[in-house]
């Protein structure tokens, strides 16, 4: 197949709803909260929940990503006739989360789900520990079958160091999370050629099969209202996912049921296909963009299962080299010194030497808290041939 083919097939290679296996929806302001009343639109997240609920009965995990805190806030603190300075920013949204909250939970509840509710930083996903820490919480969430509800932590993040909409965060958790889809629920179902608000010879394009200069030259200015996003941060947040092997989808989020839309193909909407070597760039950033802090040396058994696509034991390794803390990168090699794999170590040094040898099973009686399985997970593991 000659280069033209191979595009035009993979342009076809369109990714549909009922395919995924972990989803993150991102729901902006301007879908959450009723600006006549300034209040929950609580009909309309009971639809979400409604189509949540039958996603999760077909196998997929979902992972809310909703804003609306502050547009829940302004109008009982007062502060609508102007922009709010970060202080107030700040205020609205300790006042906005409780409600933000306390309607998903309600709306989760008449399907039988539990709420999860995670504030997460730009720091929470950029900083290695903290990075493995949220991740594993919202694993652990998932495998005890709630419904993880995260928001950008808009009362502690100062104006420098946030995200600043939640289309870019929504796009890191799906990083974070090993998604293997990005849903954007937003006021537009897709990307045009132009502003069809504007332009009506602006043309709909439903897939987008790679991230260029020319597509996201079609990013235009934020709408006005409660959104702090608009088409540009969305092909921000493409870039993130589709760079890490998550395809991600724009679509119209105003209906009733618009993931039941989206399954039953009946929805309009664009979807941004994966990076081919999406899943691999990480990766390659493991094995050859930091410097190792420790060792791991493994017995012959463990070699034999990293080789054959496995994670790192504890029972697996023998010795324990150099201090280094939870997150550091740390060589993995044999009983004779060749190195076999880079990764990400789920423990610091003085805990690996605890463990080492020993079953996870173990591992709470010897430390004093349940940590992870393992010493190192295969997604953060990449073989190093020498």
């Amino acid at each position: 197949m000659n280069g033209s083919s191979a595009a035009d097939a993979r342009a076809h290679a369109r990714p549909a709803l009922r395919q995924a296996r972990r989803l993150v929806v991102k729901i902006g302001s301007a879908l959450v909260v009723d600006p006549a009343e300034a209040a929950p639109r609580a009909a309309w997240l009971r639809g979400i929940a409604t189509d949540v609920a039958v996603l999760r009965a077909r196998g997929t995990e979902v992972i809310l990503v909703s804003s609306g805190a502050i547009a829940l806030a302004r109008h009982s603190l007062g502060l609508t006739k102007r922009g709010l300075r970060l202080e107030e920013k700040q205020a609205a949204a300790a006042v906005g989360q409780i409600r933000l909250a306390q309607s998903w939970s309600e709306a989760l509840a008449t399907e039988n789900l539990v709420a999860a509710q995670l504030l997460l930083t730009p720091d929470d996903t950029e900083d290695r520990r903290r990075f493995l820490n949220a991740r594993a919480t919202l694993s652990t969430l998932l495998g005890l079958g709630c419904v993880p509800v995260i928001n950008e932590n808009d009362t502690v993040a100062t104006a420098e160091i946030r995200f600043g909409d939640n289309d870019r965060l929504a796009a890191r958790v799906a990083e974070m999370t090993g998604a293997d889809q990005l849903l954007l629920l937003s006021d537009i179902d897709g990307l045009y050629t132009a502003d069809p608000r504007t332009d009506p010879g602006a043309a709909h394009l439903p897939v987008v099969p790679q991230l260029t200069a020319e597509i996201e030259a079609m990013g235009g200015a934020p709408p006005p209202g409660y959104s702090s996003g608009g088409m540009r941060t969305k092909l921000a947040a493409a870039r993130i996912a589709t760079g890490a092997g998550c395809a991600m989808a724009i679509a119209l989020g105003a209906q009733e049921r618009p993931l039941r839309a989206l399954l039953e193909d009946t929805a309009r909407c664009t979807w941004f296909l994966p990076a081919s070597d999406g899943r691999s760039a990480r990766k390659r950033w493991i094995a050859g963009g930091l410097l190792p802090s420790g060792r791991l040396v493994v017995d012959e058994g463990a070699a034999r299962a990293l080789l054959g696509g496995s994670s790192l034991l504890p029972a697996g390794v023998s010795a324990v080299e150099g201090q280094f803390a939870r997150g550091d990168l740390v060589e993995i090699a044999d009983a004779t010194g060749v190195v076999l794999a880079r990764g990400l170590s789920h423990y610091g040094s003085d805990d690996a030497r605890r463990i080492r040898g020993q079953r996870s099973d173990a591992i709470e009686a010897l430390l004093g808290w349940r940590g992870r399985d393992e010493m190192v997970h295969r997604d953060d593991l990449v073989l190093v041939l020498r």
